[in-house]
Formats: C-alpha cells, structure tokens, sequence
C-alpha cells in the first residue's frame, strides 16, 4: 500500500500551517457529547506545537449542513471549546465548518484557495474523511506542500495490516441494516478470512441471496420482536421459526455462543457492524456479546471499525482492550474494498530509505 509523506518530515517551525482534522463530532444541547474524535487529533496538534509552528489553522466539517437553521446547528463554536480545554494554546485558530461553504463538496478551486490563504504548508489528519474529494482533502493539497497527519497514518498502517499477510484464523464479523454499504469489504476481504459472521439485518439479506461466492455463518435463533418498536412483545425463535410478521432484532443466546467460540479462536479479527438494535438495551446483548469476545481475544490483532461498533464498545469500557478502533467509518470501508482514498493520493509518497 502507498504511503504518504509523514508530518514528522516537515519543516514547519514559525511557519503557518493548514491542518484538516476530523472534528465531525456528536453534539447534544449544544454541547460536544463524544470527543473521541477532538482526542484523536490532539497527538499532531501537538507535534505541530511542540515544533514551533507559528499559528496552526484547524479546519473541519460538521455534520451535514443544508439550511440556514443547520448553519446555526452545525457551528463549530463547541467543538472550538472543547479543543481548547484539551489544548490550551494561543496558536491554534478554528476555522468554520467547511460545508458551510458550497465550495467544499464541490472541491472548489476558490474555496481552497480560501483555506490556503496565509498558510505555508498542509497537513491532513482527517481519516474519517479521507475517502472524499472535498476543498480541505484535495483541493488544498494541490496548492500547498501536504503532508499526511500522525492518526492518517495510524490508520493506514493498522488497516493496512489486515489487507497484508496475516496471522490465522482470521475472523471477519459484518453487522448491521444494509448489505450493500458492507459488499465491496466482505468480497475484498471476506474471501480471504478463515471465517466471516454476519449479524443483524443484512444477515437476513444474505441469508435470501449469497452474492459473496464463499460461505458465511449465519444467526441460527433470533431474538423477535412483533414490531420495531423497544417495548414491543419479543422472544428467541429459531431463525426459520419466527412469527409471521415479526421482525428479528438481534441475534439469539445459541448464535452469541457460537460467534463468540469463532471469535475466541482468531488471531486476527476484523469487526464492522453491530448484530442488532443494540440501542435499544432489550436487543443489544448480541452486539455487546462480540465486543466482549473481541476484546477477550489478547492473543489476536484486533480492528474495530464504523460508527455502531465503536460506539457499543466505548460504551462497554472496552474501547482500550482492542489492537486498534478505527475512526474511518466510509473511509475504513472503502480502504479495505481496495480502493484508493483521495486524500491520501493527493498527498505525496514517502521517500524510502536507501537499503
């Protein structure tokens, strides 16, 4: 896999310096409610700072802002706080969402110009967005000498890991509503793994139609429920025994201990997806079951990667107990399909060593 040049091969000292991060963050009552994000930007933050950068210049998007009242929703006044109680430093400047303007989706030559203006080098930390040819992933990178921030880099070399050799067996766990987000990575990666284990609804997708050309494990119980509803009537059913009508919502108690005897034997495991409605608590001990399979597994390099999964695991504590949780989401999924990301490809190779 290519690998682009590294920030810490930049000269950046009394230099300004554009940094794109991934502060697409939650917000609650105006308010950041996750900062796991914010966290993991701070590591090249504070390289930048500690190198004697002039004034680094953030800039990211939130959220997915359309209207006049998602401007005011999306502002990046909270995360801007949050930064700053995490990293307390006069140099660092927050810009403006950047899909406040037009020009960034668009990959606007203006625009990126715009967030260039003043800056003498870019570096792009933002992983999570790597996979789009936005103004702050693309554009800039063409105006500007890029390089590649320490969390990219992370993310390209853990990732990077399960598309190389790997150790077996190696057990690939796929959750989640819709087969069709997840296909190219279970036909890229799926077919090289010893086992793949498929949850939640796309289990039921798959179970109609295998397009993957390999076997998968399939839920053999459920847990059923009479509607999608948190309170609805439930019970664990056979997977070909469910009531006519009624909707499978995790997987049952037989198909957890299976699951997770497969995950127990694995040397490398990659999960993505969770098995159920895991927010709802009646129907998310499937989903809490895998993550702790995952993190049990201390003999096995472990990759947790989409927003569910990481989700359900921080919220277990178990976040720290896995070799790596990947911010990426899309970013993750179209690395491990094979396909090049363009913010990464706008960014210059590392020169290699001489031997």
């Amino acid at each position: 896999m290519r690998i682009p040049r590294s920030v810490r091969d930049a000269d950046v000292a009394d230099r300004t310096v554009l940094v794109r991060s991934d502060l697409n963050v939650p917000l609650a009552n105006g308010e950041v409610a996750d900062d796991t994000r914010i966290k993991a930007s701070l590591p090249t933050l504070q390289l930048l700072l500690d190198r004697g950068v002039q004034t680094v210049h953030v800039c990211s998007h939130l959220g997915r802002p359309k209207s006049d009242e998602d401007r005011a929703k999306y502002a990046m006044a909270p995360v801007e706080r949050r930064l700053r109680e995490l990293l307390p430093d006069e140099r660092l400047q927050v810009l403006e969402n950047t899909r406040f303007d037009p020009g960034e989706t668009a990959n606007d030559e203006g625009f990126s110009r715009e967030l260039a203006a003043g800056c003498d080098l870019y570096v792009n930390d933002a992983f999570g967005s790597a996979h789009r040819a936005h103004a702050s992933t693309v554009g800039v990178a063409r105006l500007l000498p890029a390089y590649a921030g320490l969390l990219l880099l992370e993310e390209l070399e853990h990732l990077g890991k399960l598309l190389g050799e790997v150790e077996r067996p190696f057990v690939l766990i796929s959750g989640g509503a819709k087969v069709d987000d997840k296909l190219g990575v279970l036909r890229n990666l799926g077919g090289r793994a010893d086992t793949v284990l498929v949850g939640g609804k796309m289990a039921e997708q798959l179970r109609a139609e295998n397009p993957l050309g390999f076997e998968i494990e399939l839920p053999e119980d459920v847990v059923g429920a009479a509607a999608f509803e948190e309170d609805a009537e439930s019970g664990v059913y056979p997977f070909a025994g469910l009531p006519d009508g009624w909707l499978g919502l995790d997987i049952g108690p037989k198909t957890r201990g299976r699951f997770a005897r497969a995950i127990d034997e694995a040397r490398t495991i990659f999960w993505n997806g969770p098995m159920g409605v895991f927010e709802w608590p009646r129907f998310a001990e499937g989903t809490k079951a895998v993550a702790q399979a995952v993190a049990a597994n201390e003999r096995a390099f472990s990759v947790v990667g989409g927003a569910d999964s990481v989700r359900a695991l921080n919220e277990l504590g178990l976040g720290d107990e896995v070799s790596w949780v990947s911010t990426g989401g899309g970013a993750s999924l179209e690395l491990l399909e094979g396909k090049e990301l363009p913010g990464v490809a706008a960014i210059p190779a590392a020169v290699e060593s001489p031997a």
